[in-house]
């Protein structure tokens, strides 16, 4: 099975963006004998922290999806994400019959909005598409800087919809940047700034804005690496009535 290339047979997908091992290649050894010592291989999924046996899969026969999942991944980890990426695309799919628009905050290059801009076909929507990062890096700043942050992020990410003229991206720090460009009503909402006190500021401004029936998708709920986030969270949505479903992928839902 190939380090390069997700495994997609029978049909099962396999790729090696695990995270926290102390010993990738004694992991990766056990990743295949589990593979191999399946009597029925049909379902079985494994990646980005996910390891899943005798499932569906159905998305993986979801052309319009898997099409812009291979188009738009950049990168080891986007590819290895496949299954946030369903739910992500499902969340979007879900919101189109509601009103409001399209709304990430800490969307970083761009990858997962693209893949949502593309099955949904949003150039054609009479809705908008808000995106937030502060795309370069900022020492002095509490936040989770990444490998792509930089001078030319910002750029680069706007030439990814320069096809699409009601992507609206916005450069800074959430939530200072809604001052500059920011939706009256949300029909989905996509919060992914690895970062506590700005997800919740995010929350504060925003989450009143989501029409009933709105999805709010948080990327970083279920991961330990983040459990400051999922404490805050869990809190201020218990506040307010709301319990956030934690998903297998990491990922924390909420429908208004």
């Amino acid at each position: 099975m190939s380090d390069e290339k997700p495994t997609q047979e029978f049909p099962a997908f396999l790729y090696r963006n695990f995270y926290g091992l102390r010993d990738n290649e004694a992991f990766n050894s056990h990743l295949d004998g589990l593979f191999d010592s399946l009597t029925r291989r049909r379902g079985f999924f494994a990646g980005d922290n996910l390891i899943t046996l005798g499932k569906t899969l159905g998305f993986l026969d979801d052309k319009v999806l898997m099409d812009a999942w291979r188009a738009h991944s950049l990168t080891h980890g986007e590819f290895g994400a496949l299954w946030r990426r369903v739910v992500l695309a499902w969340a979007a799919r879900s919101a189109l019959r509601l009103e409001g628009d399209f709304m990430e905050c800490g969307c970083y290059r761009g990858s997962g909005a693209r893949i949502v801009a593309d099955i949904v076909d949003f150039a054609n929507l009479d809705r908008r598409y808000y995106l937030y990062d502060l795309f370069d890096r900022d020492p002095e700043r509490p936040y989770h800087s990444m490998e792509a942050h930089g001078p030319d992020l910002f750029m680069q990410v706007q030439a990814r919809f320069k096809d699409f003229p009601n992507v609206i991206i916005t450069p800074g720090l959430v939530p200072e940047t809604f001052k500059v460009a920011a939706p009256e009503k949300i029909a989905f909402m996509h919060l992914d700034l690895n970062n506590r006190d700005a997800e919740i500021a995010a929350l504060e401004a925003m989450f009143d804005r989501i029409v009933p029936g709105g999805f709010l998708l948080l990327d970083d709920f279920g991961w330990i690496y983040y459990m400051d986030q999922l404490v805050a969270e869990t809190h201020w949505f218990l506040k307010r009535g709301y319990r956030v479903l934690e998903l297998p992928t990491g990922q924390g839902l909420v429908i208004k």
